[in-house]
Formats: structure tokens, C-alpha cells, sequence
């Protein structure tokens, strides 16, 4: 799974990146009442547009990449001084108040995640295959304290097509991965995209728990 993002990346077959910002995140992510100041994480980021957006808000970003290229390629297309750091087993680039980390999330571990208190996922659920979801969502409960909120964009294939990355996840998925440790409203379910009948749903997730 590694290796197949790793060379979507050198090959430039990353149709799934947006060039702008995803609409529901500046639609939906104001009405979550995250702070000024809290830290968002953002697993699986890519070179995504949104984590600027996030930035812009007053939000510091933890994006957290599996591929070199595809945090090079953000650091570059983006402006300002970048420091470059190591806290085993990542690589960390720092661009304004992104910081990219390089390396596998499911070594990403609550202590790195201490100010952590918002999360936002577009493209990680979606970009694993089915034995490795119901992981991520319980890794991602682990780093998310209670009572913080975090945006998550699901999609789903036209009927018939099971082919991934991304994958298909449906409502019912989504429920039975995130309701044992979130609460989660269903935001909205958008128009099938021209072309590739995929579909996506937001929605919008609070860590249960009491709030320390």
C-alpha cells in the first residue's frame, strides 16, 4: 500500500489532489466551533489546499504523509522559509504553521499528539482498503482528546464499482467505524462528480468522552 502511494506520486497520477479548496471544509468546518489556535490534524495530507485554508483561520496544521514527494512538492508550491527537523521515526518540514510530518501514521503516537484538539480527513479513510479502516479509525481515536471536534469527508463509487484507491465507504461503514468513540452528525451528501459517479458525504465527528 506504501509503495503504490509512493510511485502514484513520482508518476504524477494524483487526481485525487484538488486544486483548490474542498468547499465543504469552508462550508462545514465554521460551524464545528473549533478555537483560534487549536492544532488540526490532518492524517494522510498529501499536498492538500485545505491545510493552507486551515492555516489562514488561525489554525496550526499537523499534516501527517507517507510520501516524500508529495510534502516536497507542497513546501515548494508554497511561500516562506522552511525548517526541516527529525523526531524518530519522522521527518518534519515546517512551512508557517504547517508542519508535514513523513512517515507512516499508525506510528504517529499520543505523544506527539499532545496539542492536537481538532482533526480534518478528506483523504485518508477513502485511500485504505477495507482491512485497514476499522485500524485507522480506532488509531485516530486514540490521538483525538474528548470532546474535540474534526471534519471527515467519505465517498462512495457508483453502484457496482469496487475499485479503489479511493475507496468506497458508505454511510453505514462510516457509522459502525467511528460510532464506538465519536459522535457523528451527517452533514450532507453531495452530487455524483461527471465522468466517475463518485459521491462524497461529510460529516461532522465529536471524540467522546469528558472533555479534561
Amino acid at each position: 500500500m506504501g509503495q503504490e502511494w509512493r510511485d502514484r506520486w513520482r508518476e504524477g497520477r494524483i487526481g485525487f489532489h484538488r486544486d483548490a479548496t474542498h468547499p465543504a471544509l469552508m462550508r462545514y468546518w465554521p460551524r464545528l466551533g473549533v478555537r483560534p489556535g487549536t492544532k488540526v490534524l490532518v492524517p494522510l495530507c498529501g499536498k492538500s489546499l485545505d491545510m493552507r485554508w486551515l492555516a489562514r483561520h488561525d489554525h496550526p496544521v499537523l499534516g501527517i504523509e507517507l510520501a516524500e514527494e508529495a510534502i516536497e512538492q507542497f513546501v515548494a508550491e508554497g511561500d516562506g522559509a522552511v525548517s526541516r527537523y527529525r523526531q524518530e521515526p519522522f521527518t518534519i518540514c515546517r512551512q508557517g504553521s504547517v508542519e508535514l510530518w513523513c512517515g507512516d501514521f499508525f506510528h504517529f503516537h499520543i505523544e506527539q499528539a499532545a496539542e492536537i484538539g481538532a482533526f480534518y480527513d478528506r483523504a485518508a479513510l477513502i485511500a485504505l482498503p477495507d482491512a485497514t479502516r476499522q485500524r485507522y479509525a480506532f488509531h485516530l481515536a486514540q490521538l483525538i482528546p474528548p470532546g474535540s471536534p474534526g471534519l471527515l469527508i467519505s465517498l462512495t463509487r457508483a453502484p457496482g464499482d469496487t475499485g479503489g484507491p479511493p475507496y468506497s465507504t458508505d454511510a453505514a461503514e462510516v457509522r459502525e467505524l467511528f460510532e464506538p468513540n465519536f459522535r457523528i452528525t451527517h452533514l450532507e451528501d453531495g452530487e455524483p462528480e461527471p465522468g466517475s459517479g463518485f459521491r462524497e458525504s461529510a460529516w461532522a465527528l465529536v471524540r467522546r468522552g469528558p472533555r479534561v
